[in-house]
């Protein structure tokens, strides 16, 4: 029985999914599984997998059900006591299991366990940006407001903290742990529940031991999809956790804002940048005191967007992005 087992959803990724194998196979350590999920591919990702010269590792197939419905899948098939998850598109660094089981091992009270993590472009280039917390308290307010998580590719989880929160899906008739209704926000509505339901603290590994791919033209970019999606899952929130709901939804939201404001200046999406940016500000006028310089830097790339020619634009804006990414994105 494997200590850990590795969930990799895969679709649509034949140009990705070698080198992020490969990033598992450089694992120090060594005791895991990887189960490969394909989620309905048509492209040649599922065979590159398969023909992948890896021993512990297995593919196994569906019909597509979206990221949350592949990594159920892959939960369903793991036989490992913590699981690791890891998109198609992002890489490990090769300490990254072994320094959140020495972490699980360790704290009995800690169910899932994250890391930071650095950014990198659709050609696995380091943008020089670094995916962080803020603080080191990460209770449920501080999980649904600010997703001290930040990518699906960071967290090891006990496999005894997902069953806690495992739920039977009757409109698809099959046992969940994500939420297959939603596309997208899957991972900070699953993050927010363990937190809100479950005795399960959160642990933070300090180092940046994931590489998260920012790509564009995927999921990522798409900033109106993901507004509503996050506001439907703001809703989900009232209806389990109303009172954190209460305390925080206007803060989440903000924060949420901010988030997808960045995203769009990366994306040269100025206007639609500095809108959401300023209308963050005003849902949460504190983010001008708790983050200066990264919420001045968001500001002013977009109103540069807006006002200056386009190549000096993008000059100003990925150095104003970059003065803020070692704090947080």
């Amino acid at each position: 029985m494997p200590k850990v087992s590795v969930i990799i959803p895969l679709y649509q990724s034949e140009r990705y999914i070698c080198e992020t194998l490969r990033s598992v196979q450089a694992q120090t350590f060594t005791d895991f599984e990887i189960v490969v999920v394909d989620d309905g591919s048509s492209d040649r990702g599922p065979a590159l997998a398969k023909d992948f010269d890896e021993p512990r590792l297995r593919v196994v197939h569906q019909e597509n059900r979206g990221l949350a419905g592949a990594r159920n899948g892959g939960i369903a098939h793991a036989k490992g006591q913590y699981l690791a998850f890891l998109d198609a598109d992002d890489h490990w660094t090769p300490s990254k299991l072994e320094r959140h089981v020495e972490q699980l091992d360790s704290d009995a009270e800690i169910g899932v366990s994250f890391s930071a993590s650095a950014l990198m472009d659709d050609d696995a280039k380091d943008m020089g940006l670094v995916q962080k917390p803020i603080g080191s308290m990460f209770d449920v307010i501080s999980v649904f407001s600010r997703n001290p998580v930040g990518n699906g590719s960071a967290p090891v989880i006990r496999r005894e903290t997902l069953d806690a929160i495992a739920f039977f899906d009757g409109e698809r008739d099959r046992l969940c742990w994500f939420d297959e209704s939603f596309r997208q926000s899957e991972d900070i509505e699953c993050w927010t529940r363990i937190a809100a339901t479950t005795d399960w603290k959160f642990g933070y590994v300090d180092a940046p031991l994931t590489r998260y791919r920012v790509n564009r033209h995927g999921l990522s970019a798409n900033v109106e999809t993901q507004l509503a999606t996050w506001r439907r899952f703001r809703g989900k929130v009232a209806l389990y956790a109303p009172d954190v709901e209460a305390c925080a939804g206007k803060s989440a939201e903000a924060y949420q804002l901010h988030s997808l404001a960045r995203r769009a200046i990366r994306s040269s999406q100025f206007a639609q940048g500095l809108k959401l940016a300023t209308t963050a500000v005003k849902l949460e006028p504190r983010m001008l005191l708790v983050e200066p310089v990264r919420t001045l830097c968001t500001l002013a790339a977009g109103v540069a967007g807006v006002l200056l020619p386009a190549a000096t634009v993008d000059k100003m804006a990925r150095v104003a992005i970059c003065c803020a990414g070692a704090i947080r994105i």
